[in-house]
Protein backbone atom coordinates (compact mmCIF):
# COMPACT_ATOMS: atom_id res chain seq x y z
CA UNK A 1 0.00 0.00 0.00
CA UNK A 2 1.28 3.45 -0.95
CA UNK A 3 0.55 6.62 0.97
CA UNK A 4 0.94 10.30 0.22
CA UNK A 5 1.45 13.18 2.63
CA UNK A 6 -1.64 15.41 2.73
CA UNK A 7 0.35 18.64 2.45
CA UNK A 8 2.36 17.37 -0.53
CA UNK A 9 -0.66 16.09 -2.46
CA UNK A 10 -2.49 19.35 -1.82
CA UNK A 11 0.41 21.32 -3.32
CA UNK A 12 0.64 18.83 -6.19
CA UNK A 13 -3.05 19.14 -7.09
CA UNK A 14 -2.81 22.93 -6.90
CA UNK A 15 0.20 22.97 -9.27
CA UNK A 16 -1.54 20.62 -11.73
CA UNK A 17 -4.64 22.83 -11.80
CA UNK A 18 -2.47 25.91 -12.23
CA UNK A 19 -0.86 24.30 -15.29
CA UNK A 20 -4.38 23.67 -16.60
CA UNK A 21 -5.00 27.44 -16.35
CA UNK A 22 -7.44 27.23 -13.45
CA UNK A 23 -7.84 30.54 -11.63
CA UNK A 24 -5.63 30.42 -8.53
CA UNK A 25 -8.34 30.81 -5.88
CA UNK A 26 -10.43 28.13 -7.60
CA UNK A 27 -7.42 25.82 -7.79
CA UNK A 28 -6.70 26.32 -4.10
CA UNK A 29 -10.28 25.51 -3.10
CA UNK A 30 -10.36 22.37 -5.26
CA UNK A 31 -7.07 21.12 -3.79
CA UNK A 32 -8.24 21.92 -0.26
CA UNK A 33 -11.62 20.29 -0.82
CA UNK A 34 -10.27 17.06 -2.27
CA UNK A 35 -7.65 16.62 0.43
CA UNK A 36 -10.20 17.54 3.12
CA UNK A 37 -12.39 14.62 2.03
CA UNK A 38 -9.51 12.13 1.77
CA UNK A 39 -8.07 13.12 5.14
CA UNK A 40 -11.42 12.45 6.81
CA UNK A 41 -11.71 9.04 5.18
CA UNK A 42 -14.35 10.09 2.64
CA UNK A 43 -12.26 8.64 -0.18
CA UNK A 44 -15.21 8.52 -2.58
CA UNK A 45 -15.15 12.35 -2.66
CA UNK A 46 -11.43 12.86 -2.26
CA UNK A 47 -8.30 12.92 -4.38
CA UNK A 48 -9.44 9.89 -6.40
CA UNK A 49 -11.86 12.25 -8.22
CA UNK A 50 -9.07 14.34 -9.72
CA UNK A 51 -9.01 12.37 -13.02
CA UNK A 52 -12.73 13.01 -13.54
CA UNK A 53 -12.38 16.70 -12.73
CA UNK A 54 -9.48 17.07 -15.17
CA UNK A 55 -11.55 15.41 -17.90
CA UNK A 56 -14.48 17.71 -17.14
CA UNK A 57 -12.14 20.69 -17.23
CA UNK A 58 -10.60 19.67 -20.56
CA UNK A 59 -14.02 19.07 -22.12
CA UNK A 60 -15.41 22.48 -21.16
CA UNK A 61 -17.93 21.22 -18.59
CA UNK A 62 -16.05 23.11 -15.87
CA UNK A 63 -15.05 26.74 -16.35
CA UNK A 64 -11.45 27.28 -15.15
CA UNK A 65 -11.86 31.05 -14.72
CA UNK A 66 -15.45 31.75 -13.68
CA UNK A 67 -17.05 35.14 -13.26
CA UNK A 68 -18.99 34.79 -10.01
CA UNK A 69 -22.01 37.09 -9.79
CA UNK A 70 -23.76 37.52 -6.43
CA UNK A 71 -27.18 39.11 -6.10
CA UNK A 72 -28.19 40.16 -2.60
CA UNK A 73 -31.94 39.71 -2.41
CA UNK A 74 -32.71 40.58 1.22
CA UNK A 75 -30.69 41.58 4.27
CA UNK A 76 -29.86 37.94 4.98
CA UNK A 77 -30.26 36.10 1.65
CA UNK A 78 -28.82 36.06 -1.81
CA UNK A 79 -28.00 34.02 -4.89
CA UNK A 80 -24.63 33.25 -6.49
CA UNK A 81 -24.28 32.47 -10.19
CA UNK A 82 -21.27 30.11 -10.31
CA UNK A 83 -20.68 30.38 -14.07
CA UNK A 84 -20.02 26.60 -14.29
CA UNK A 85 -17.10 26.79 -11.87
CA UNK A 86 -15.67 23.96 -9.83
CA UNK A 87 -18.25 23.32 -7.12
CA UNK A 88 -15.56 23.54 -4.45
CA UNK A 89 -14.75 27.11 -5.46
CA UNK A 90 -18.36 28.19 -5.96
CA UNK A 91 -19.38 26.69 -2.64
CA UNK A 92 -16.59 28.36 -0.69
CA UNK A 93 -17.40 31.72 -2.31
CA UNK A 94 -21.03 31.30 -1.21
CA UNK A 95 -19.95 30.30 2.30
CA UNK A 96 -17.88 33.46 2.69
CA UNK A 97 -20.87 35.55 1.59
CA UNK A 98 -23.24 33.65 3.91
CA UNK A 99 -20.95 34.34 6.88
CA UNK A 100 -20.79 38.04 5.99
CA UNK A 101 -24.59 38.16 5.87
CA UNK A 102 -24.81 36.36 9.21
CA UNK A 103 -22.44 38.84 10.81
CA UNK A 104 -24.79 41.63 9.72
CA UNK A 105 -28.17 40.07 10.45
CA UNK A 106 -27.64 36.89 12.49
CA UNK A 107 -28.40 34.44 9.69
CA UNK A 108 -27.06 34.26 6.16
CA UNK A 109 -28.47 31.96 3.48
CA UNK A 110 -27.04 31.74 -0.03
CA UNK A 111 -28.18 29.66 -2.99
CA UNK A 112 -25.79 28.73 -5.80
CA UNK A 113 -26.84 28.08 -9.38
CA UNK A 114 -24.99 26.87 -12.50
CA UNK A 115 -22.41 24.94 -10.49
CA UNK A 116 -20.80 21.49 -10.63
CA UNK A 117 -20.06 18.65 -8.20
CA UNK A 118 -18.78 20.20 -4.97
CA UNK A 119 -17.25 17.15 -3.25
CA UNK A 120 -17.79 16.66 0.48
CA UNK A 121 -20.48 18.87 2.02
CA UNK A 122 -18.48 19.04 5.27
CA UNK A 123 -15.80 21.12 3.51
CA UNK A 124 -18.16 24.08 3.50
CA UNK A 125 -20.17 23.71 6.71
CA UNK A 126 -17.02 23.16 8.78
CA UNK A 127 -15.53 26.35 7.40
CA UNK A 128 -18.53 28.15 8.90
CA UNK A 129 -18.20 26.49 12.31
CA UNK A 130 -14.48 27.26 12.44
CA UNK A 131 -15.67 30.87 12.59
CA UNK A 132 -17.91 30.08 15.60
CA UNK A 133 -21.17 29.83 13.69
CA UNK A 134 -23.56 26.98 13.02
CA UNK A 135 -23.08 25.85 9.44
CA UNK A 136 -25.28 23.98 7.00
CA UNK A 137 -24.58 22.87 3.44
CA UNK A 138 -26.69 21.00 0.92
CA UNK A 139 -26.47 19.99 -2.73
CA UNK A 140 -28.56 17.91 -5.08
CA UNK A 141 -27.08 15.34 -7.42
CA UNK A 142 -27.75 12.86 -10.21
CA UNK A 143 -30.99 10.94 -10.13
CA UNK A 144 -29.96 7.82 -8.20
CA UNK A 145 -32.40 7.04 -5.40
CA UNK A 146 -35.46 4.85 -5.76
CA UNK A 147 -38.49 6.59 -4.19
CA UNK A 148 -40.42 4.57 -1.66
CA UNK A 149 -42.63 2.02 -3.48
CA UNK A 150 -41.00 2.98 -6.79
CA UNK A 151 -38.94 0.90 -9.18
CA UNK A 152 -36.79 3.48 -10.96
CA UNK A 153 -34.50 6.26 -9.81
CA UNK A 154 -35.68 9.84 -9.41
CA UNK A 155 -34.03 11.99 -6.71
CA UNK A 156 -30.31 12.17 -5.98
CA UNK A 157 -28.58 10.92 -2.84
CA UNK A 158 -28.65 14.56 -1.78
CA UNK A 159 -26.20 15.22 1.08
CA UNK A 160 -27.04 17.08 4.28
CA UNK A 161 -24.35 18.61 6.48
CA UNK A 162 -24.78 20.34 9.86
CA UNK A 163 -21.87 21.61 11.95
CA UNK A 164 -21.56 23.36 15.31
CA UNK A 165 -18.50 24.72 17.15
CA UNK A 166 -17.45 22.94 20.32
CA UNK A 167 -15.23 24.04 23.20
CA UNK A 168 -11.77 22.48 23.11
CA UNK A 169 -12.16 20.40 19.96
CA UNK A 170 -12.93 20.45 16.25
CA UNK A 171 -16.58 21.26 15.44
CA UNK A 172 -19.27 18.62 15.67
CA UNK A 173 -20.16 17.56 12.12
CA UNK A 174 -22.95 15.47 10.67
CA UNK A 175 -22.31 14.89 6.96
CA UNK A 176 -24.61 12.30 5.42
CA UNK A 177 -25.99 11.32 2.07
CA UNK A 178 -29.65 10.41 1.88
CA UNK A 179 -28.74 7.04 0.38
CA UNK A 180 -27.12 4.28 2.43
CA UNK A 181 -23.91 4.72 0.39
CA UNK A 182 -22.99 7.13 -2.40
CA UNK A 183 -22.65 6.11 -6.04
CA UNK A 184 -19.02 7.21 -5.93
CA UNK A 185 -18.64 4.51 -3.28
CA UNK A 186 -20.24 2.00 -5.66
CA UNK A 187 -17.70 2.98 -8.31
CA UNK A 188 -14.92 2.60 -5.77
CA UNK A 189 -16.17 -0.91 -4.90
CA UNK A 190 -16.21 -1.79 -8.60
CA UNK A 191 -12.60 -0.68 -8.96
CA UNK A 192 -11.61 -2.67 -5.87
CA UNK A 193 -13.59 -5.73 -7.01
CA UNK A 194 -15.36 -5.76 -3.61
CA UNK A 195 -18.97 -6.57 -2.72
CA UNK A 196 -21.33 -3.86 -1.54
CA UNK A 197 -23.12 -4.25 1.81
CA UNK A 198 -26.61 -5.69 1.70
CA UNK A 199 -29.51 -3.27 1.41
CA UNK A 200 -27.74 -0.41 -0.35
CA UNK A 201 -28.73 -0.75 -3.99
CA UNK A 202 -30.91 -2.41 -6.59
CA UNK A 203 -30.43 -3.61 -10.16
CA UNK A 204 -32.29 -2.33 -13.22
CA UNK A 205 -35.25 -4.56 -12.38
CA UNK A 206 -35.55 -3.04 -8.90
CA UNK A 207 -34.23 -6.06 -6.98
CA UNK A 208 -31.62 -5.69 -4.26
CA UNK A 209 -28.06 -6.79 -5.06
CA UNK A 210 -24.67 -6.48 -3.40
CA UNK A 211 -22.77 -6.83 -6.69
CA UNK A 212 -21.53 -3.27 -7.35
CA UNK A 213 -21.41 -4.01 -11.09
CA UNK A 214 -25.15 -4.72 -11.00
CA UNK A 215 -26.15 -1.79 -8.76
CA UNK A 216 -28.06 0.64 -10.96
CA UNK A 217 -30.06 2.59 -8.36
CA UNK A 218 -29.51 3.36 -4.69
CA UNK A 219 -31.80 2.82 -1.74
CA UNK A 220 -32.59 5.72 0.62
CA UNK A 221 -31.35 5.55 4.20
CA UNK A 222 -34.17 4.74 6.60
CA UNK A 223 -36.65 3.92 3.87
CA UNK A 224 -39.28 6.60 3.33
CA UNK A 225 -37.53 8.93 5.80
CA UNK A 226 -34.39 9.13 3.68
CA UNK A 227 -36.57 9.60 0.61
CA UNK A 228 -38.26 12.53 2.35
CA UNK A 229 -34.96 14.11 3.35
CA UNK A 230 -33.75 13.84 -0.24
CA UNK A 231 -36.88 15.65 -1.38
CA UNK A 232 -36.21 18.50 1.07
CA UNK A 233 -32.68 18.97 -0.30
CA UNK A 234 -34.03 18.91 -3.85
CA UNK A 235 -36.40 21.75 -2.97
CA UNK A 236 -33.58 23.83 -1.47
CA UNK A 237 -31.07 23.19 -4.25
CA UNK A 238 -33.23 22.88 -7.38
CA UNK A 239 -36.46 24.79 -6.82
CA UNK A 240 -34.93 27.73 -4.92
CA UNK A 241 -32.15 28.07 -7.52
CA UNK A 242 -34.14 27.43 -10.69
CA UNK A 243 -31.87 24.51 -11.59
CA UNK A 244 -33.07 21.16 -13.03
CA UNK A 245 -34.32 18.56 -10.55
CA UNK A 246 -34.02 14.79 -10.27
CA UNK A 247 -33.90 13.01 -13.64
CA UNK A 248 -33.49 16.33 -15.50
CA UNK A 249 -29.98 16.85 -14.07
CA UNK A 250 -27.03 16.14 -16.36
CA UNK A 251 -25.39 13.02 -14.98
CA UNK A 252 -21.89 13.20 -13.55
CA UNK A 253 -20.56 10.15 -15.37
CA UNK A 254 -23.13 8.80 -17.83
CA UNK A 255 -23.80 12.07 -19.71
CA UNK A 256 -21.39 13.43 -22.33
CA UNK A 257 -18.49 14.97 -20.42
CA UNK A 258 -18.85 18.30 -22.22
CA UNK A 259 -22.46 18.88 -21.06
CA UNK A 260 -22.94 21.50 -18.35
CA UNK A 261 -24.39 20.09 -15.13
CA UNK A 262 -26.25 23.13 -13.74
CA UNK A 263 -26.05 21.91 -10.15
CA UNK A 264 -27.54 23.94 -7.31
CA UNK A 265 -26.31 24.27 -3.72
CA UNK A 266 -27.69 25.84 -0.54
CA UNK A 267 -25.63 27.18 2.37
CA UNK A 268 -26.60 28.72 5.68
CA UNK A 269 -24.57 30.37 8.44
CA UNK A 270 -26.10 31.15 11.82
CA UNK A 271 -24.35 33.49 14.25
CA UNK A 272 -24.72 31.77 17.63
CA UNK A 273 -24.56 34.94 19.69
CA UNK A 274 -27.64 36.15 17.86
CA UNK A 275 -29.46 33.55 20.01
CA UNK A 276 -27.30 32.78 23.04
CA UNK A 277 -23.89 33.70 24.43
CA UNK A 278 -21.24 31.96 22.31
CA UNK A 279 -18.98 30.79 25.14
CA UNK A 280 -21.91 29.18 26.95
CA UNK A 281 -23.08 27.43 23.77
CA UNK A 282 -19.66 25.95 23.06
CA UNK A 283 -19.27 24.82 26.67
CA UNK A 284 -22.66 23.08 26.61
CA UNK A 285 -21.91 21.60 23.20
CA UNK A 286 -18.80 20.04 24.74
CA UNK A 287 -20.84 18.79 27.71
CA UNK A 288 -23.47 17.28 25.41
CA UNK A 289 -20.84 15.54 23.27
CA UNK A 290 -18.87 14.21 26.22
CA UNK A 291 -21.95 12.89 28.02
CA UNK A 292 -22.99 11.06 24.86
CA UNK A 293 -19.51 9.55 24.52
CA UNK A 294 -19.66 8.45 28.16
CA UNK A 295 -22.80 6.37 27.58
CA UNK A 296 -22.35 2.64 28.20
CA UNK A 297 -21.76 0.80 24.91
CA UNK A 298 -23.31 -2.53 24.02
CA UNK A 299 -19.88 -3.76 22.91
CA UNK A 300 -17.11 -2.56 25.24
CA UNK A 301 -14.74 -2.43 22.26
CA UNK A 302 -16.97 -0.01 20.33
CA UNK A 303 -17.47 3.32 22.12
CA UNK A 304 -20.46 5.59 21.70
CA UNK A 305 -19.52 8.48 19.42
CA UNK A 306 -21.05 11.71 18.19
CA UNK A 307 -21.32 12.94 14.62
CA UNK A 308 -17.89 13.55 13.14
CA UNK A 309 -15.89 11.49 15.65
CA UNK A 310 -14.93 8.72 13.19
CA UNK A 311 -13.73 11.31 10.67
CA UNK A 312 -11.69 13.12 13.34
CA UNK A 313 -9.96 9.87 14.30
CA UNK A 314 -9.19 8.97 10.68
CA UNK A 315 -7.92 12.48 9.95
CA UNK A 316 -5.43 12.36 12.83
CA UNK A 317 -4.11 8.99 11.65
CA UNK A 318 -3.82 10.09 8.04
CA UNK A 319 -2.06 13.33 8.95
CA UNK A 320 0.66 11.18 10.49
CA UNK A 321 0.73 8.18 8.17
CA UNK A 322 -0.49 9.72 4.93
CA UNK A 323 -3.51 9.27 2.68
CA UNK A 324 -3.70 5.69 1.32
CA UNK A 325 -3.63 5.23 -2.45
CA UNK A 326 -5.03 2.34 -4.46
CA UNK A 327 -2.99 0.90 -7.32
CA UNK A 328 -5.08 2.83 -9.86
CA UNK A 329 -4.39 6.08 -7.96
CA UNK A 330 -0.64 5.40 -7.84
CA UNK A 331 -0.54 4.83 -11.60
CA UNK A 332 -2.53 7.98 -12.29
CA UNK A 333 -0.54 10.28 -9.99
CA UNK A 334 2.83 8.93 -11.16
CA UNK A 335 1.87 9.55 -14.78
CA UNK A 336 0.52 13.01 -13.96
CA UNK A 337 3.78 13.78 -12.16
CA UNK A 338 5.96 12.70 -15.10
CA UNK A 339 3.81 14.28 -17.81
CA UNK A 340 3.78 17.67 -16.05
CA UNK A 341 7.28 17.53 -14.54
CA UNK A 342 5.93 18.08 -11.03
CA UNK A 343 7.55 15.81 -8.43
CA UNK A 344 5.38 13.85 -6.02
CA UNK A 345 6.86 11.68 -3.30
CA UNK A 346 4.89 8.58 -2.32
CA UNK A 347 5.34 6.97 1.09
Amino acid sequence: MFYVNHIEIKKFIFEILKIKNVELNCAENVANGLVHASLRGVDSHGIRLLPHYLDALASGRINPCPNFIFERITQSTGSLDADNAFGHAAGMKAVMIAMDLARDSGIGAVTVKRSTHFGAASFFALEISKKDMIGMSFTHSDSLIVPTAGKGRFLGNNPICFTAPCEGEYPICLDMATSVITFNKVLQLREENSLAPNGVGVNQMGFETNDPNQIFNLLPVGGYKGYGLSLIVEILCALLTGMPFGPHITRMYDSPINEKRNIGHFFMAMRINAFIELKLFKKRMKQLADELRAESPVNPDIAVQVAGDPEKIIAEKRKKKGIPLRDIDVIFFKKLSVDNNIPLRLL
